[in-house]
């Protein structure tokens, strides 16, 4: 499980964590083959998930729009613990997820008879209850669908159908005294598709334009591209060990280098030359030099000269970083095979 920073630019695990099933964590001798820290206890995805959140929040990490996959953005009680860490979300969701369509809302609290306790909880009835969102978007007309460009591929632009609205979330909301917040419904439904192909549910403001919330919504096509060079150009797929601290080690010293890897590229043409990196580097008292770093007189010829200065002018614009949570298909080591 992990957790990238990203922009259109490139994307970083900043938070890896292999997950540890119940049957495993309560069987005492698998963890002693595995090395499994007496510390490490089982923990579901989404806490696991939220816990990444949490320390990248501590840690100073620039807070952006949180990306989450369906395994997590279907559970809303993470949905809501986001929103309770003062971020925003575009959540994939499944099909089956039920909300209460554009102008509905659950039904208010029984009017109190004077006796017994105030009702509290919203309600539904037979008549009036919410509609899982592949209802939602199949009963939509074809004027709500609109093709979007979102970013360029090996061979061609990236479009597809969309469709936005604004719903609330109905999971559980009977056990609730107010009804949820509105959010965006985007519902992806491809040329040539027999039904619509996914689905998010998001907190953006409500003045967010379409284009923009599609082009969040896929950006996660950056963060899952990056993890396939993770797994097969830096190996992070490769580990054969049979630890738990040695799958770690193994884990952190790849994104060290595909970290390192990513920064390099961005001074190689056609993203370069001197391109800023895409992420911020931190600062260093002057003149220091890190072991191990090259002489940083310059070279014969300026060109190849890495630390040279780069015009302001010649610097892509930087974006703000996005959040986003993965769960991983990485081949775990032998001995804690899930």
């Amino acid at each position: 499980m992990t957790l990238s920073l990203a922009n259109r630019y490139a994307s970083l695990p900043i938070a890896y964590r292999l997950y540890l099933p119940q049957e495993w964590a309560a069987d005492a001798e698998r963890r002693r083959q595995a090395k499994v820290p007496r510390t490490v206890g089982f923990r579901s995805k989404p806490e696991i998930a939220l816990d990444q959140l949490r320390a990248a929040c501590a840690a100073g990490v620039p807070r952006g729009v949180v990306l989450m996959d369906a395994g997590y953005g279907n559970h809303s009680r993470l949905r809501a613990a986001v929103t309770e860490l003062d971020l925003t979300y575009v959540a994939g969701i499944l099909s089956s997820t039920s909300v209460w369509a554009p102008g509905t809302a659950p039904l208010p609290p029984r009017p109190w008879s004077g006796r017994g306790r105030v009702p509290k909880r919203l309600r539904r009835d037979f008549l009036h209850r919410p509609l899982s969102v592949k209802a939602l978007a199949l009963a939509l007309p074809a004027a709500a669908w609109q093709r979007v460009t979102w970013c360029e591929g090996s061979d061609d632009w990236l479009a597809s159908r969309f469709a936005r609205l604004r719903v609330r979330a109905a999971h559980h909301d009977h056990k609730l005294s107010a009804p949820r917040a509105q959010e965006w419904l985007l519902i992806e439904w491809p040329e040539g598709e027999a039904e619509p192909t996914k689905y998010w549910l998001s907190s953006l403001p409500e003045e967010i334009t379409f284009d923009r919330l599609v082009n969040i919504a896929k950006l996660r096509w950056r963060i899952e591209r990056d993890y396939r060079e993770l797994k097969q150009e830096v190996g992070l797929g490769h580990y054969e060990g049979r630890g738990w601290r040695g799958f770690h080690h193994h884990a952190s010293m790849c994104i060290a280098a595909y970290g390192f890897l990513i920064c390099e590229q961005q001074t190689i043409p056609p993203s370069g030359p001197g391109s800023a990196p895409p992420f911020e580097e931190p600062a260093l008292p002057q003149g220091r030099r890190l072991r191990g770093t090259a002489d940083p007189h310059r070279t014969a010829h300026p060109r190849l000269h890495r630390h040279r200065e780069t015009p302001s002018h010649r610097r892509p614009r930087q974006e703000p970083a996005t959040m986003s949570l993965l769960s991983t298909d990485i081949p775990t080591p032998r001995a804690v095979q899930f």
